[in-house]
């Protein structure tokens, strides 16, 4: 229950930060020339961010409890996400609000009709377009379409890799492959956020790089390294197995959800496995 509490605080905190006024960066008549690029719309709006970084792991997540019915995989895989998404939003939000790095295309917010205006003493930009549209060029650094994109396609392929057994070392490069395709996607996110001219190249790496920071953590903090043994379930469902093995009730679970394994050693598939040591030393009467 605390950790849904602390999500709804870390949403109310980011929503927080979303209001407040950007620092305003002190921008000359001789800076302008980075800042001249056209205004253009959102190649990928902002409302499809939350759908790629969140919706679509949700589904990855719900067709694996589908098959295998393990609940504490689909709660902490939902959970985890979350708090990926959040606390990397709320970094995010926080450094574009204290660093106040124009976007590339400052020029058009601050001067709609093209005619410049600046003070004649300090030659800082005095602006005169729509406050909302000024408000948001302010907000270049770091992308938050990059952050928060690799901070849920991060955690998934986390998770994929996890799942699939990625680094079994039977040289299955088809499993990598299904691992860095969440990759992928978020790294075109990052690309679309400069050719629309909303972000600078720094913006849009530096974003990843905190995404994809944050998304690791996270996960790790759930799940195993993708090469443990037990790298199939998180954390909880062992300590369960555990808790409910030292307590005489290993009738409790009437089923034992498998993990993924390659049918053989010539071809990359699906299958089910059982042979997780923590499991193992479960059922010969051992506590792992």
């Amino acid at each position: 229950m605390y950790d849904w509490i602390i999500l709804v605080c870390l949403a109310v905190l980011d929503g927080i930060l979303n209001i407040i006024e950007p620092f305003h960066r002190f921008v000359g008549r001789d800076m302008m020339t980075d800042l001249r690029y056209p205004l253009k719309g959102n190649t990928i709006p902002f409302w499809a961010v939350p759908l790629i970084a969140i919706v679509l792991p949700w589904v990855v997540f719900g067709g694996i409890y589908f098959k295998k019915k393990n609940v504490y995989d689909l709660h902490h895989g939902i959970l985890g996400i979350l708090y990926s998404v959040l606390i990397t939003a709320v970094i995010t939000d926080a450094i574009k609000d204290g660093v106040g790095r124009p976007r590339p295309d400052f020029f058009w917010r601050c001067f709609p009709d093209g005619k410049p205006n600046f003070d004649n003493i300090t030659t800082d930009v005095i602006c005169h377009g729509e406050k909302s549209v000024i408000k948001e060029g302010h907000k270049s650094f770091p992308s938050g379409h990059s952050s928060w994109s690799f901070a849920g396609l991060g955690f998934l392929a986390w998770y994929l890799a996890g799942k699939l057994k990625a680094f079994d070392r039977k040289g299955h490069i088809a499993k990598l492959c299904l691992v860095f395709l969440p990759l992928l996607v978020a790294s075109l996110v990052a690309v679309s956020r400069v050719d629309d001219y909303w972000h600078h190249w720094q913006d849009v790496f530096a974003g990843g790089i905190i995404g994809l920071t944050i998304a690791s953590f996270c996960y790790l903090q759930f799940f195993p390294y993708p090469f443990d043994n037990d790298a199939i379930w998180p954390h909880a469902y062992f300590q369960q197995l555990a808790d409910t093995h030292s307590n005489g009730n290993t009738n409790a679970f009437v089923t034992r959800p498998t993990g993924f394994e390659s049918e053989d050693e010539g071809h990359v598939g699906i299958a089910l496995r059982d042979s997780s040591p923590i499991l193992d030393s479960i059922e010969s009467g051992r506590r792992p």
